[in-house]
């Protein structure tokens, strides 16, 4: 279900240093099952975030070192503020922002990648708009000045990305993207 936070967009929070992600969120350091030998048994190495303003949650068991799983915590976390915070958006004056517009070329191919560390805000300002059109596809690739078939490309890219969408619509009583 979609967060709309009185103050703070997804933006805000995505784009935040580690610290002050982290100083956000309630970390907990436990011990993970599964293979890895001794080491992975004996040492609390799973990170578990709570981000407090939002109460999502991300965590990583992955890695035996307890700061390589709090890393990747942190990208998580990122990705899902930005797939379930939304913030409104006037689509009568949509400007789009420097992340957006450096992540749309000019000839309408969306180049921001997964990898890009401003991956989550770029998702999160795409989704807000996509929520602004009423998730009609085809009114938000005009506003990216992009193709529809492009969009729903890269929609479909990430598969979290598209199973958000497609939740959303269900939420607003429309059928899936296919």
């Amino acid at each position: 279900m979609p967060t709309e936070h009185p103050s703070h967009s997804a933006a805000f929070y995505v784009t935040l240093s580690d610290q002050e992600l982290i100083a956000q969120c309630e970390v907990d350091a436990y011990r993970a099952s599964g293979p890895g030998g001794q080491k992975r048994n004996k040492t609390s190495s799973a990170v578990r975030l709570r981000h407090k303003p939002t109460g999502l949650i991300a965590g990583s068991v992955e890695d035996r070192s307890q700061h390589t799983n709090k890393a990747r915590a942190l990208r998580r976390l990122r990705l899902t503020i930005a797939l379930h915070v939304r913030a409104k958006v006037a689509t009568d004056n949509y400007k789009p922002s420097a992340v957006v517009r450096e992540g749309v070329t000019s000839d309408g191919r969306i180049v921001m990648g997964r990898k890009d560390h401003r991956y989550p805000a770029f998702v999160g300002e795409l989704l807000d708009l996509l929520a602004a059109c009423e998730l009609r596809v085809s009114d938000t690739a005009k506003l990216l000045k992009t193709t529809t078939g492009k969009f729903v490309s890269f929609l479909k890219d990430e598969p979290k990305l598209w199973q958000r969408v497609n939740e959303m619509r269900q939420e607003c009583g429309l059928s899936a993207l296919k």
